[in-house]
């Protein structure tokens, strides 16, 4: 995780991007926001009926499944995310750690509380890494398997294809997408008409499968064979993977963008495709085998199959994208490690790209392909996190509404009580998969969730550690002799701590005798919030002649440019005149010793211990000029 010098300059911190036209924004949101979701189709009916608890393709269990889809796409999808989450903004950016951050507003002086539900954030954006891992193998393997339904002699070329695709895709992340993705909004709008049309061409043969809208159809399935019922629960919620995604948009494209794609056209597309998949089945029961190719006519299998590639590799490239925002917020937080971070992007300040996280999850996805052979296989490994995020955010979701929202009553308690019985009941029903290869996204969740909670537990005791050591600034003026040379130039000591004097200022004074004429002490916060106001950005509290503390707030969402800060800061915010060339950046690298000390297991402290060993250099990290830094190190015990 070395990190390197940016390979294009970042967009101003704390200011979003402008915004195109209101058409496309809701071009692009077809191609980010709703590719995810709009894939489903390739696997999600197929799983139900020909997956490791397959349902017969009878009437009771077609139409039941057909029932449980379309009630999961309008309650799961429209009124919980479209309709209700999407008003739980943290200042315009919607997401799990917005979530949380919401959360800590409303539990605010509950200490218990906010503890459990820090817990509970941190599992969720853990759960995710497990997702997005999967998402792009079974999304770009289920696509390619529609070769051999175009040809059956090219069978054996599927998973060479699909491997090939994959490893593409991932490579050209360090180029940046920008030239590509203005294609992905007209892609994923064809994919979705051709959707629509496909299924309307297999209801016409068999229109009895809309008698599925009327729910009466999942009670009779859950009445009439209720193990087989509560297990295809674990397929169905496949049709909403991919919802956390609008939430998660609303920063990038807004409310009305988003909902409006979805009622105009993602949401009857996918309908009117799920039934015509449904109506295949009634007519013919064994094309469970793949419903999705099923229902297109031989002649146009083929041009169908490099479409649902093509938006495979739609789908992937958010999913991608998405989690290197999520990387890229956790450590704004505090749960991860400094990483290389690459600007792709001089227009969009999201547009980042994490080497790290990039090649890690080109092998997760590659080893999963080659591991699970086929995406029936595979999918079983899919919907044991997704539906993990999905009661977690619907807990926390409940707490903003009665919390902070102020929402009472008995139709917020119904409300409540129905997310959370609904997504209870998926998640339980895919605990069923662990055995067939839901155990892969468990185990990838816990291992994150572990890296998350020790790194952000051993940075507090590291922080506690260094400013009960830390010597009193006043004692240090105090101790200051007139015989200490004074040298020309501004120096900034960066520290992880508003108190104390940091290591590295110490180390200078006692190795080089010297302190410069203008001195700085130099704190980077990172708030729960997206965005940091400009007027909001920079705290200076002088505390001698020429000897400042100096605060920098960040958002989650920011790039952490401290030169281009001071560079934008007047000088009388600063309380001196910034001049580039005449500052020095003084950084201390800690080197953590794993010891007896409570609060920490010590398996934990020689984790934390290696993650910190691992981090990208704060050079790099806070684009500090590199012939301007000086770094000094110390042994720190925790």
């Amino acid at each position: 995780m070395t990190a390197t010098v940016p390979t294009d300059a970042a967009p101003e911190a704390g200011q979003p991007a402008a915004r195109p036209t209101f058409g496309g924004l809701l071009l692009a949101a077809f191609g980010v926001i709703f590719a995810d979701i709009g894939t489903s189709p390739l696997y999600a009916v197929r799983q139900a009926f020909a997956g490791p608890h397959a349902l017969a393709a009878d009437r009771l269990h077609v139409l039941g499944v057909m029932s449980l889809v379309f009630w999961a796409l309008l309650f799961v999808v429209t009124l919980k995310y479209v309709v209700v989450m999407m008003r739980a903004d943290n200042r315009g950016e919607g997401g799990s750690l917005a979530l949380q951050a919401l959360v800590g507003q409303a539990a605010r002086g509950q200490a218990g509380l906010l503890a459990a539900l820090g817990s509970l954030g941190i599992l969720a954006a853990a759960l995710f890494y497990g997702d997005s891992m999967i998402t792009p193998a079974i999304s770009v393997l289920s696509a390619v398997e529609g070769l051999r339904f175009a040809s059956p002699p090219l069978a054996p070329y599927v998973l060479p294809v699909t491997l090939a695709v994959l490893v593409l895709l991932f490579f050209v992340q360090r180029h940046g997408t920008a030239t590509i993705e203005a294609m992905f909004g007209p892609v994923m709008l064809v994919w979705f008409v051709v959707l629509a049309v496909l299924g309307v061409r297999n209801i016409a043969a068999a229109p009895e499968v809309l008698r599925a809208i009327s729910p009466y159809h999942a009670v009779m399935l859950l009445a009439r064979d209720t193990r087989g019922g509560f297990l295809s629960l674990g397929a169905v919620v496949l049709v909403v993977t991919g919802c956390e995604v609008l939430y998660a948009g609303i920063g990038r494209f807004g409310r009305l963008p988003i909902r409006l794609g979805w009622y105009t056209l993602v949401l009857p597309a996918l309908v009117l495709n799920y039934f015509g998949q449904g109506a295949l089945l009634l007519v013919h029961p064994r094309a469970a085998a793949h419903p999705f190719f099923g229902m297109a006519p031989a002649w146009a299998i083929g041009p169908l199959a490099g479409l649902a590639v093509l938006a495979a590799v739609v789908a992937s490239q958010a999913v991608i994208s998405g989690t290197f925002s999520m990387t890229r917020q956790a450590i704004q937080l505090g749960y991860l490690p400094r990483m290389e971070i690459r600007h792709t992007s001089k227009k969009e300040i999201g547009a980042i790209y994490i080497p790290f996280v990039n090649w890690v999850l080109m092998l997760a996805a590659v080893g999963l392909v080659l591991g699970f052979d086929t995406s029936l296989d595979l999918a079983s490994a899919y919907g044991v996190a997704v539906t993990g995020s999905m009661l977690i955010s619907s807990t926390m979701l409940a707490l903003v509404m009665t919390l902070l929202w102020g929402w009472r009553g008995r139709r917020t308690t119904l409300l409540v009580a129905l997310f959370l019985l609904v997504d209870a009941a998926f998640f339980f029903a895919n605990l069923a998969k662990i055995p067939y290869g839901g155990w892969f996204a468990l185990a990838v969740g816990v291992v994150v969730y572990l890296l998350l909670t020790s790194w952000k537990m051993g940075r507090a005791l590291l922080m506690e550690k260094l400013r009960q050591e830390a010597m009193p600034v006043a004692d240090f003026l105090d101790a200051l002799s007139d015989r200490v040379a004074r040298v020309p130039g501004t120096a900034i000591f960066l520290t992880g701590t508003q108190e104390g004097v940091p290591l590295a200022l110490l180390h200078n004074l006692k190795h080089n005798k010297v302190i410069h004429e203008r001195v700085v002490i130099l704190t980077v916060i990172m708030a729960e919030m997206p965005f940091i106001p400009a007027e909001q950005r920079l705290q200076v509290v002088p505390i001698a002649a020429d000897f400042h503390r100096l605060v920098l707030r960040y958002g989650f969402m920011e790039d952490t440019n401290i030169p281009r800060a001071l560079a934008q800061a007047r000088t009388d915010e600063l309380g001196f005149f910034y001049e580039p060339m005449s500052i020095s950046y003084f950084l201390s690298r800690e080197t953590l010793v794993p010891g007896s000390h409570p609060g920490m297991a010590l398996w934990r402290e020689g984790l934390f211990a290696w993650m910190s060993r691992s981090a990208a250099n704060a050079m790099d990290f806070f684009h500090l000029p590199v012939n301007r830094v000086v770094e000094l190190g110390s042994q720190v015990e925790i």
